[in-house]
Order: structure tokens, then C-alpha cells, then sequence
């Protein structure tokens, strides 16, 4: 299952694209302007992301120039959706940095096509191992060891703490942590999220100070 990212203003096509990647069984965020989109990256980086080029406050083309421009998304596949047709249209979709593109009107079919054939030519091998200093998460034996030591955990806590290793440094907000772990959204008088963290702080023993509690956001590892 891959994070898609689609941005398109056409509320109708939208619902078309989430309702397909959904069905074909991705994750699917939806967004009807750039700077909805701009928000939501800052906090959880996409596996892919489908732009329409004809967007109200800034073109397809431009997201993907500051895309490839920036160290942490450069290499976010994209796939372009366009009303433009010429091969010159096309020519600079990808010249701009797009991998691919789809001719609009197109079908659910060739969008899923498409879609899974650049995730599978740009899917990053694996991460096996996570390290924070002595704090190493080795995901072929699905274990934790602090300074070589093993550390016992519960399956939620490991996809917690190894959500939180993959994004080390950035901090993640409780809807994007409750989404991706437990697959709901983040509600205020749930106590689920900060008892995995109070728990997993405690096995870590002194490397768990180093996940951070930013006040009214979420938490971060440093």
C-alpha cells in the first residue's frame, strides 16, 4: 500500500482518482489547491503524488519544479494529469521534472496502470535497519536493541517507534501519527498515543528522552 498524494481542483475528477487508488488499495489524500498540498507534505512525505497541471493558485508544472528543488521531496514519483495535449505541453511536464503523465479524459483503469507501474520502477529498496546512536531498529528480525541489548516491545509500539525513526527530526502531528498507526483519526480526549509513547520512553530506558513531546502538535525523535 502506497501514500498518494493527489492535487487536483475538479472536485469530480478528484473523487474519481481517491475513490479508484482507494479501491485499488493505496492510502489516498486529496487536495484542491497548492497550498493545502504545501501544508500537508511539511509533515508526512508522500510515496506519490498525481498533479493536475491547471491548478486556482499555481500550476502543476511549478509544484513539481519546487518539488525536484527541495532535498526532502526531490525524489517523491509524479504523475502529471492534463487537458493539454500537444507533445510540446507534454514535453515540459517532463522537462520539469514529472515521471509521468495522463491525458485527460482518462480511464480508471490506465490511472491505476500507471500508477502501479512508477511505483514499482521507483519503489526504494527496503529500509532493514533504523539507527539513532545505540538505538538500532532492525526490521528483518522485527527487533529493537538498545546499546545491543534487546528491548522488548508490543507490535504497535515497534510500528510507533519505527514510524518515528523514519521520520527522525521532523516533528509528526497526532492525526498523521493515529492515521498511519492505528488507522483513525486523532481525538483529543484519546489517551492511546500518549500511553505508547509513555511506555515506549520507559523500555527505551535513557534513549527514550529523546522522543519529544512538542506541545499542542505531536512528538518527534532527535
Amino acid at each position: 500500500m502506497a501514500l498518494i498524494y493527489i492535487i487536483e481542483d475538479d472536485e469530480s475528477i478528484r473523487e474519481i482518482e481517491e475513490f479508484a487508488l482507494m479501491n485499488a488499495g493505496h492510502k489516498v489524500l486529496g487536495f484542491g489547491c497548492a497550498k493545502d498540498f504545501y501544508r500537508k507534505i511539511e509533515e508526512v512525505i508522500p510515496d506519490l503524488c498525481l498533479v493536475d497541471v491547471m491548478l486556482p493558485d499555481e500550476s502543476g508544472n511549478e509544484i513539481v519544479k519546487k518539488l525536484r528543488r527541495n532535498s526532502d521531496t526531490k525524489k517523491i514519483p509524479v504523475i502529471m494529469v492534463t487537458a493539454k495535449t500537444t507533445e510540446l505541453d507534454l514535453v515540459k511536464g517532463i522537462e520539469d521534472g514529472a515521471d509521468d503523465y495522463i491525458k485527460k479524459p482518462f480511464s480508471v483503469m490506465e490511472l491505476i496502470s500507471r500508477v502501479k507501474a512508477l511505483l514499482r520502477r521507483t519503489k526504494p529498496a527496503e529500509i532493514k535497519e533504523l539507527c539513532l546512536d545505540g538505538l538500532v531498529v532492525n526490521n528483518e528480525k522485527h527487533e529493537v536493541t538498545v546499546d545491543g541489548k534487546l528491548v522488548e516491545l508490543t507490535f504497535k509500539e515497534y510500528e510507533l517507534l519505527s514510524f518515528l525513526m523514519i521520520n527522525k527530526g521532523i516533528v509528526l502531528n497526532r492525526d498523521t501519527i493515529m492515521d498511519h498507526i492505528w488507522g483513525i483519526s486523532y481525538e483529543g480526549e484519546s489517551r492511546t498515543l500518549d500511553m505508547h509513547v509513555k511506555t515506549l520512553r520507559q523500555k527505551l530506558a535513557t534513549y527514550g528522552n529523546r522522543i519529544r513531546t512538542v506541545r499542542n502538535v505531536g512528538y518527534i525523535i532527535e
